[in-house]
């Protein structure tokens, strides 16, 4: 089937959005239905038109390159659009990887199928399922969370929500936040399995695993370049043994809380949700993890007598009332 043919069920009446995944180091990594595509659409549209210049003169394409980002998605979208109506064909490319993952390709895509314009992926390189293959923990289940909040307090939150995922997660990070989210990755979801992969497909490609904590000691100032892949391991051990993580800061609020017994523990835990970012059940998880420890360490509450419903000892000596 030629690209210039269209679905029965469109009349032949719009274009086609290819979403096209192009090299995220090595050029030898193109596929050839990616050049196929790239050399006989109308218009390419890119997330830098410099950077994909580069691989339109590597490889002889001449098909006319637009800009399409974050900066200028509301206007350019919409044109686009206009020429996918008007029965033309658009390739979306990103610097590196697959359009639409972190990256505001999706909204594109989401604006073509919105107006029943077909949108045909053409599938090639991906850092997600790339440092996943290399990282030799689970990929039969991950979670992909991009890039997380520069903000340091945002950010902690963010992984808080975290705590008891299971399931393996990749994350991206850019050379001058490494130092502050591998410390917050410590901090807040504890010496985890942690494999960070830069430079992919590149001459100078490395892949760096150990725990946390080691990864931190390894790292070295020189090495902190260009943009890393983060694999995290999920959560291990039984259910029971399943108490969320806490920063200190947190588990002291708790703790106060606990102490001031002016609300209840499940005003607690919703409170403790709300303004730290964990989810209800893991926040009232936690409250009662920490009120049961203060009990054991005999922080007990005042025990009544099963009859009366007065105060009494522990011996079962009912206690004086105060005067």
């Amino acid at each position: 089937m030629g690209i210039r043919q269209q679905r029965e069920d469109q009349g032949g009446e719009y274009g086609t959005l290819y979403v096209v995944s192009t090299p995220i180091g090595n050029l030898e990594d193109m596929t050839l239905r990616a050049l196929r595509i790239l050399k006989t659409v109308d218009v390419i549209a890119a997330e830098s038109v410099t950077h994909s210049r580069g691989l339109c003169r590597h490889y002889d394409i001449h098909t006319k390159l637009v800009s399409y980002n974050q900066h200028n998605q509301n206007v350019k979208g919409l044109a686009l659009i206009s020429k996918l109506k008007a029965g033309k064909h658009v390739a979306l490319v990103t610097n590196a990887g697959t359009p639409g993952v972190s990256d505001p390709g999706v909204m594109l895509a989401a604006q073509a199928l919105k107006e029943n314009i077909k949108v045909s992926p053409v599938p090639g390189p991906s850092s997600v399922t790339a440092a996943l293959s290399v990282s030799g923990l689970r990929g039969d289940k991950f979670l992909f969370l991009g890039f997380l909040s520069p903000k340091p307090g945002k950010r902690r939150k963010e992984l808080g929500t975290l705590v008891s995922e299971e399931r393996t997660m990749v994350f991206f990070e850019a050379p001058h936040r490494l130092r502050d989210m591998l410390a917050d990755l410590r901090e807040t979801l504890g010496n985890r399995r942690i494999v960070i992969v830069r430079e992919m497909t590149k001459v100078y490609e490395e892949a760096i695993g150990s725990s946390t904590a080691e990864v931190l000691d390894r790292l070295e100032e020189d090495h902190i370049k260009g943009e890393f892949t983060l694999v995290v391991s999920g959560r291990e051990g039984s259910k029971e043994d399943r108490r969320p993580h806490l920063t200190e800061e947190t588990e002291m609020r708790i703790r106060n809380f606990l102490s001031e017994k002016a609300l209840s523990l499940r005003d607690i835990a919703e409170r403790i949700s709300s303004e730290e970012g964990l989810s209800y059940r893991n926040a009232y998880r936690a409250c009662l993890s920490l009120k049961k420890g203060g009990e054991r360490k005999g922080e007990r509450p005042e025990e009544k007598d099963r009859g009366t419903g007065r105060p009494c000892s522990k011996y079962g000596i009912e206690k004086d009332s105060e005067n």
